[in-house]
């Protein structure tokens, strides 16, 4: 089922994002989306069908966003392996201050799904499994030995700088974060 991106169903999504983010995707019902977009329940039923289809395009416009915001960081960034690693620390530092209080959106909504066969599963696992790609890319252009091996390791970096950051715990975790994986970088 196609979406009829309407004006309301634009309105549903809106405020089903802020509200999954904020209070975490089985903690909000429809009557509670479907008020917040000042629409009938009905009408977030017609537009999206379900629930479930309404999570995945949370999330998949969620993703979509932060693709276009790394790309921007990585076009500004140096042509350098490390330019561009470092590139993918900062803006995700900015992205957590600017759209990220709370944590990941993947990783705090994998916390509530962890079902393969949801629909929503495939859009958390492809996200994360993207930014491992960015990083396996940056990792063979700084010709290191096994390139796959060191972008998981400079991924679980990464991952961690978001759930710190995201829990507030600990001090400029991006930026040391992005030291450790520098060095992984050789």
């Amino acid at each position: 089922m196609a979406i009829d991106w309407t004006p309301k169903a634009q309105a549903v999504l809106t405020a089903a994002s802020e509200l999954f983010y904020e209070r975490g995707i089985h903690a909000v019902g429809v009557d509670v989306i479907a008020a917040k977009a000042g629409v009938a329940k009905k009408t977030l039923y017609d537009r999206f069908g379900s629930k479930d289809r309404l999570v995945v395009e949370y999330l998949s416009a969620r993703d979509v966003r932060w693709r276009e915001f790394l790309g921007e960081w990585l076009e500004k960034a140096g042509t350098t392996p490390r330019d561009r690693l470092v590139a993918v620390f900062d803006a995700s530092e900015a992205w957590a201050k600017k759209y990220g209080g709370k944590g990941c959106s993947m990783i705090n909504a994998h916390a509530e799904i962890s079902d393969p066969a949801h629909p929503a599963y495939a859009v958390m696992t492809e996200s994360k499994r993207w930014l491992l790609g960015v990083l396996v890319e940056v990792a063979e252009s700084a010709r290191v030995p096994e390139p796959r091996k060191v972008a998981e390791q400079i991924m679980l970096l990464h991952e961690g700088a978001i759930v710190m950051a995201g829990m507030q715990v600990g001090e400029n975790v991006f930026a040391r974060a992005a030291e450790t994986a520098v060095v992984l970088l050789g």
